[in-house]
């Protein structure tokens, strides 16, 4: 007798129409790939509701980690979470809608230096509690879970 699955997502055969793959590494490469693109598309979604996107996201907690201390732009792209990102843009972006601040770097005049705003901060304020509800939902695992696939993805990347 079939043991019923305690998933009720589709599986990645399901979700991408393949009904076999070479071997389990294989699945498990493609099936990440899958996860990563499925949990991007929802958080772009999700934080279109609130005019920005997940890297403008990405660079505000950043600059909330550092704050009040300013951080160059370079600093920046080194900690983002999509290394490809465009940096100096998305910054213009946040500008823009006053949510970031910018200032010549005395030391180099070609740099920069960033801080968030206040308007910032109320902003991450206010998406806190949401995105705390979001990572609930989204990734439904329990703790032992979670923390086993973080394990997991950090040996994969080892």
């Amino acid at each position: 007798m079939k043991q019923p699955s305690l998933c009720t997502a589709m599986s990645i055969e399901e979700e991408i129409q393949q009904t076999s793959f070479r071997n389990p590494k294989q699945r498990a490469a493609i099936n990440l790939i899958f996860t990563g693109n499925w949990l991007m598309d929802r958080q772009q979604a999700f934080f279109r509701n609130f005019g920005i996107t997940a890297s403008q996201f990405n660079i505000l907690r950043i600059l909330r980690g550092r704050h009040p201390q300013k951080i160059s732009v370079r600093e920046i792209g080194l900690r983002m979470l999509d290394k490809n990102s465009d940096v100096p843009r998305l910054l213009d972006r946040l500008l823009t809608k006053e949510l970031v601040s910018k200032v010549t770097c005395e030391k180099d005049k070609r740099a920069a230096d960033v801080a968030i705003t206040p308007a910032g901060l109320d902003l991450l304020e206010k998406l806190d509690p949401y995105i705390t509800e979001m990572e609930k939902q989204i990734i439904g695992l329990d703790e032992d879970e979670a923390i086993m696939l973080s394990n997991l993805l950090d040996k994969l990347r080892g």
